[in-house]
């Protein structure tokens, strides 16, 4: 069982290294975690750090099967159909070119990034980082491979791909006898390495490796007050990539009078600096937060409706031809028997992309007006978006491996419809919208507390 550690603010140790919190930017002095524990935020509860036993190596174990597992799940077949004596089999990559042929090359190269090109990432950036360090070398180049290990671990969506060929294999098995391809049960097992090389990962202990001293920031004796209750007043930014604490001499906003509304204005920089360790960009907040969250929502609302009127999939068969959107196959599934499924399809299609727009909307509109109302839950509410935002993806699946396999010509042929490409820029547009929300403007109006 995890112990849980909450970080102390205005503590009475000896000289201790300060942390900021990336989501509400609160300066709080470090405290020690035992293995397997977690330091939260003592504000908004954000989890600040995971401390796990033989990190390090433990990823990399489970990083190089990750390896094996992605060549095995991308060489051999996923899924066949049977049909009078003749087996069709497709894999992943056939999947991509199917839709690549048939004209839906943004939906082909959606499905190629998410499925294929970042959990390869994910693995091979593991595993650069780590077998280095493991042979007493240095690793190449670590800070461009870890920022880019974090864009990998954020599209990678092996683990709804999983639950995309169940729905698939329902649906299939209604058309004709299915035979599974040993790729499916690798990447199942895939699926399972790299969350669990994501989970055990310690990037504190990485960077302690890599620069030979404990990760520590900025100190303040602990007898004195910090000069602000943020990082950004005292001229400091946090790293969201690396979590390194830095001192920026271009953002000098030490009166938090002049600071409540940081967010607006314009005087401060908004990239001061990169950062010393990983070179990603510093920001005291978001560049353009809320203008960059409402464009992309607003194109997500257009998108929305198409997406859910026209047809995602188009059937032909001996029997006609028959177009089908995404609350038909919902239905489908219902009448079929399939009512967990069902169910499940319809939560990731149709209300949680709905739910998605709500609560960005709610968020950024909170935000425009300075709103103080209730921030911890505001923070709860943007927690749970960035966690369900790629659940939706689970049709796009779906879709092409319908597409990729119902290919028998004058017997049945199935492809992808307009909607789909609606649908998947729905996803991607969401997603993008609660990138862009810059979480530390539900707490600035609450920095004189």
């Amino acid at each position: 069982m995890s112990d849980t550690a909450t970080s102390t603010y205005l503590g009475h140790a000896a000289r201790t290294p300060v942390i900021a919190c990336h989501e509400c930017d609160l300066l709080q002095r470090e405290s020690a975690v035992p293995p397997e524990g977690v330091l939260r935020c003592c504000r908004c509860r954000a989890t600040l750090y995971r401390r796990h036993a033989n990190s390090l190596d433990r990823t990399l174990a489970y990083a190089l099967a990750a390896c094996v597992l992605w060549v095995i799940s991308n060489a051999f077949p996923i899924v066949g159909l049977a049909v009078n004596g003749d087996l069709v089999e497709t894999t992943m990559f056939g999947a991509v070119r199917v839709l690549y042929q048939d004209g839906m090359w943004p939906l082909s190269a959606l499905i190629f990034i998410t499925t294929m090109l970042m959990p390869a990432c994910q693995a091979l950036g593991l595993v650069w980082l780590l077998l280095p360090l493991r042979l007493g070398r240095t690793p190449y180049r670590a800070d461009a491979v870890f920022r880019t290990l974090r864009v990998a671990q954020e599209w990678g969506m092996t683990e709804v791909l999983i639950l995309g060929l169940l729905v698939a294999l329902v649906k299939l098995s209604h058309i004709a006898s299915v035979v599974t391809g040993p790729a499916l049960w690798s990447f199942g097992a895939l699926m399972l390495m790299l969350a669990a090389a994501a989970s055990v990962f310690d990037a504190r202990d990485l960077w302690m490796r890599l620069e030979g001293v404990p990760d520590a920031g900025p100190a303040f004796d602990s007898g004195t007050a910090f000069p602000a209750a943020t990082a950004a007043a005292c001229g400091m930014c946090v790293c969201h990539d690396c979590g390194l604490l830095t001192r920026v001499a271009s953002a000098q906003a030490s009166d938090e009078r002049d600071y409540a509304n940081v967010h607006a204005s314009v005087r401060l920089p908004m990239h001061p600096a990169h950062c010393p360790r990983c070179g990603a960009h510093l920001h005291l907040r978001k560049p353009d937060s809320l203008a960059r969250t409402w464009a992309c929502l607003i194109a997500a609302i257009i998108l929305y409706v198409p997406a859910n009127v026209l047809p995602v999939m188009d059937t032909s068969s001996l029997f006609g031809a028959q177009k089908d959107t995404i609350m038909s196959g919902v239905v489908y599934l219902w009448t079929s028997g399939s009512w967990p499924l069902a169910v499940l399809v319809f939560i990731a299609s149709v209300a949680v992309p709905m739910l998605k727009i709500l609560a960005i909307g709610f968020l950024a509109t909170s935000a425009n007006f300075h709103s103080t109302w209730q921030p911890d839950q505001r923070a709860r509410i943007y927690r749970i978006v960035e966690l369900v935002g790629r659940w939706s993806m689970l049709d796009i699946y779906v879709i092409a491996v319908l597409t990729a396999l119902v290919q028998f010509n004058a017997l049945a042929t199935v492809r992808a419809g307009p909607a789909a490409i609606a649908f998947g820029a729905v996803v991607v547009l969401t997603m993008f919208a609660a990138m862009s929300f810059d979480p530390r403007l539900i707490w600035d109006k609450r920095q004189p507390e």
